[in-house]
Parts: structure tokens; C-alpha cells; sequence
């Protein structure tokens, strides 16, 4: 199948529900955790951080820290970078391309003013996984793409407090994506065990997540739990 034309005025066609419909469905690995760290990382987050992630399957974790040095920064790195390591969770850096190099990152997830895919593969190798934020567009995506991104995210699908976004990209934006295109996409912004089936059924290959895990009443071990059953039956 031929790549679809992405030039921005592409944006302005609405995208028809029933895209998905028309073509046969890629297979792909079914839907996995993302898990992004909270706004403020504090002395026992790393125990959060542990116990999160032996709650159940996490594909990867992402350290988000906004307003604070790079020496706090690479100290928190230096302390969650081994929890990820052992439990087999890729460990990516928001933002900063020099100090996922830094860190020993296995990746930086890079949004549309933190630089060029091309050097943050040249900065940090084959092997990194560089994802990069789309916001609900699918000329960035295609963009990302090409300029070869290892993922696409989109958002925000629902409402949040953890990244406020005017941004409100519907589902069929990640059939879309997921039908012509083989590189996976991640679905955030606002998403629980409850709203997340119909990004799942969509096509998300990864949902990202923040506040239904660090603010679960019961604890992050308890909100990774939580998305077991909507994950398994995906």
C-alpha cells in the first residue's frame, strides 16, 4: 500500500470513521503499558517506581521532569535507570537528547521544539528508541516517520491535568495511522482502565499513561494492575 500524501493542507480533510474498514487490518502485538513519570519526582519514588512495575507488564517508562536542573535531572536518572534495567522496562528521557546521552538512556521521547529526530539519532545511536510527539496531526506524523522516529504519540485524547492540551485528536486517527503505517503509536492524555478500550480497538499499540497510575487510590502498583484486564483482552 502507498504511503498517504501528508502535506499540511491534508489536515483539513476530516478523517472518515470507517477509514479502518476499507483495508485489511495489519496484525500487530497487542496494546502494551507506557508509563510516564509524575510532575514531581520525590525521595520515594523510586519504591513507587519498583512497585509499579512489578505489578505487571510495562513496556516502557518515560522521566518527565519539567522546571528543574539537569543535575536533578541526571540524579534521578542515575536512580531509576536500574529499577527499569531490572525489570526489562525501556527507559526514556523527555525532552533532552543530550542528557538521555548523558544518562545512558535507552531513548528520548522529543516534542516538537526539542530538536530533530535526525540528530538525536546521531547523537545517541542505532539502537535508541526516539519517539516524537504529533498532537493530533498527521502531517507530523508522517513527518516523524521519515525523518525516522521509532514511534508516533498522539494527543490528548481526553482531558487532563498532567500536560494540559487544546489537542483532541479522535480515535480514527490511530486507524488511520495504524493502517498505512507499520510504526507503532502511542495514545496519552487523560487515560484510565475505563476510556482506554476504544483507543485500544482503534489501533493504539502503546496507551501512556501518568495520573491512573501515581494517583490510584490504592497506589501505582494497584493502578498498573488495573489495566491488566483492559490490556489482556485487547
Amino acid at each position: 500500500m502507498s504511503e498517504p500524501e501528508h502535506d499540511a493542507e491534508s489536515e483539513l480533510i476530516p478523517l472518515d470513521p470507517g477509514f479502518g474498514e476499507r483495508f485489511e487490518r495489519q496484525r500487530r502485538p497487542k496494546c502494551q503499558l507506557y508509563i510516564v513519570s509524575p510532575p514531581v519526582i520525590d525521595v520515594g519514588f523510586a519504591d513507587r517506581l519498583r512497585a509499579a512495575l512489578g505489578a505487571g507488564p510495562v513496556a516502557a517508562f518515560q522521566l518527565r521532569m519539567k522546571d528543574v536542573s539537569d543535575d536533578a535531572i541526571l540524579r534521578a536518572a542515575e536512580t531509576l535507570l536500574p529499577i527499569c534495567n531490572e525489570h526489562e522496562v525501556a527507559f526514556l528521557l523527555n525532552d533532552r537528547m543530550d542528557l538521555a546521552k548523558a544518562c545512558g538512556a535507552d531513548g528520548v521521547h522529543l516534542g516538537q521544539s526539542d530538536g530533530r529526530v535526525q540528530d538525536a539519532r546521531a547523537l545517541l545511536g542505532a539502537d535508541a528508541q526516539i519517539g516524537v510527539t504529533c498532537h493530533d496531526s498527521r502531517h507530523l506524523a508522517m513527518e516523524a516517520g521519515e525523518a525516522g522516529a521509532d514511534y508516533v504519540a498522539f494527543g490528548a485524547f481526553y482531558e487532563t491535568t498532567t500536560k494540559p492540551s487544546h489537542y483532541r485528536p479522535e480515535p480514527p486517527l490511530l486507524t488511520w495511522w495504524t493502517t498505512l503505517s507499520q510504526l507503532p503509536c502511542v495514545a496519552i492524555g487523560g487515560i484510565t482502565p475505563a476510556n482506554a478500550p476504544p483507543l485500544i480497538a482503534a489501533g493504539a499499540d502503546f496507551i501512556a499513561v501518568v495520573n491512573a497510575v501515581w494517583a490510584h487510590p490504592d497506589g501505582p502498583a494497584a493502578g498498573v494492575a488495573s489495566f491488566g484486564p483492559v490490556l489482556a483482552g485487547a
